[in-house]
């Protein structure tokens, strides 16, 4: 059996984390391999407080009381470099436990301080310490309305981290989240199909009615990226006919080393089995992955290109139903020439609790590109006027330079896939070679 290291960064990278954790124990109880970072201490003290307690010990913890006060600079430049050893020293303690260790798991988002300083620090610690164990990294970005003023400074900087040292990226956004949460409210007081709310769900209040969000139901909100790596790390922890190794994922979805950032999308979206809803039928889940109601990112994958895409179901269904749904949707959904035939499919046996059947999709795809163009504006808006600069370069090693060179990254990102949608409409006799920096 294969087995990943879980790092939680930052107080989203821990509030989803705990969310995780919670649903793998309702699936099976078993050791945890965990590392959980914040340089405040609130989240994880309330997770050693609450129903995981138990789960883990302090020998998993790093935190700090001042926090990084939402720069950039200060989680990666400070923190970073003061807690490297610990962290260090932790991580391989947690590695030591797995008999065949083949991913880290880094939870965290990219507009405050920690997640995205810190969480990205990591990922260059993880590459020199451990080059042979692929780093997955779960992106939560702020939304256009985000609270955090320097939350596109973070972003943009974390994203030159990413870009040069994670080996997969699902990036995951906070409004699509949001919507989704808001579309179970409506379904669910439409009274359609017979859907009803469990007791004590995240999405009910204390007396049992539908809550009505005051603000964003972030514990929700969380639940749904902590079914995602539920999704994810499924065939690791059960049998199945057709299993997938997360290098596989990695080998076959990422066909040139920075764009490795994968669209995600889930269904049914109510596996945070706090919602009872009837079960759609088999085939209609296949295309629910397909639209944009059930992305995890505000992305439009049917009407972008595809360098790949992986389907990875949980529950009875058999090779033949992937097969059939694959070939039904092909001629809907755009590939680029040089690899037509770019599906990876894995089954797993066992179902996320309460469903008979899930799908977790992952594709590859030119769709993600409006967020990081939509990143870019939001940064260059703020770093034409020198707002809130000062703020980052009074930290030690910090540098204006710092910030082109991020800036840079992302748009040589744009670029490649702006080369990309380019041959979309190309005959394929006609397509260019892609210049495509390796």
């Amino acid at each position: 059996m294969t087995q990943s290291v879980i790092v939680q960064v930052g107080q989203c990278g821990n509030q989803i984390g705990c969310c995780f954790w919670d649903l793998a124990l309702r699936e099976h109880a078993a050791v945890n391999q965990a590392v959980l970072i914040d340089m405040e201490e609130g989240v994880v003290n309330e997770i050693l407080q609450g129903p995981l307690r138990d789960v883990f010990d302090s020998k998993q913890l790093i935190t700090d009381i001042s926090g990084s006060g939402n720069n950039w600079a200060v989680g990666h430049k400070v923190f970073g470099s003061r807690y490297q050893e610990e962290i260090l020293e932790k991580l391989r303690k947690s590695a030591e436990h797995c008999d065949c260790l083949q991913c880290f798991f880094v939870i965290h988002s990219m507009g405050g301080g920690t997640g995205s300083g810190l969480g990205t620090y990591l990922l260059k610690v993880l590459e020199d310490e451990f080059p042979e164990v692929y780093r997955f990294v779960t992106s939560v970005y702020p939304s256009g309305e985000d609270d955090v003023i320097t939350s596109p400074y973070n972003s943009i900087l974390a994203m030159k981290e990413l870009n040069e040292h994670a080996d997969c990226v699902l990036p995951i956004d906070n409004q699509s989240l949001f919507d989704i949460i808001s579309k179970i409210d409506l379904v669910v007081n439409s009274g359609k199909l017979g859907t009803t709310i469990k007791p004590k769900s995240l999405v009910t209040s204390s007396a049992g009615t539908f809550k009505k969000w005051q603000e964003k139901p972030f514990d929700a909100m969380n639940n749904i990226v902590a079914n995602l790596l539920l999704s994810l790390t499924s065939s690791a922890r059960f049998e199945g006919s057709l299993n997938m190794d997360l290098n596989e994922i990695s080998m076959n979805l990422v066909p040139f080393p920075q764009l490795h950032y994968l669209v995600s999308s889930l269904t049914p979206l109510y596996t945070l089995a706090d919602v009872n809803v009837p079960p759609r039928r088999l085939d209609q889940m296949f295309s629910d992955a397909f639209s944009k109601d059930h992305q995890l990112i505000r992305a439009d994958p049917k009407h972008s290109l595809y360098l790949a895409c992986a389907l990875m179901v949980r529950g009875n269904v058999q090779i033949s139903d992937l097969r059939r749904n694959i070939e039904r949707l092909k001629p809907s959904l755009q590939f680029v020439s040089w690899n037509q035939e770019g599906w990876k499919t894995s089954l797993c046996s066992v179902p996320p609790v309460g469903h008979s059947h899930s799908l977790l999709a992952l594709a590859n795809n030119t769709c993600v590109k409006p967020t990081f163009v939509e990143l870019r504006e939001r940064f260059l808006r703020l770093y034409k006027k020198k707002a809130h600069l000062h703020h980052y370069l009074q930290i030690e090693g910090m540098e204006e330079s710092c910030f082109t060179e991020a800036e840079s990254s992302l748009s040589a990102l744009i670029r490649e896939y702006n080369q990309l949608d380019a041959t979309k409409s190309m005959p394929v006799e006609d397509l260019p070679r892609l210049s495509v920096a390796v």
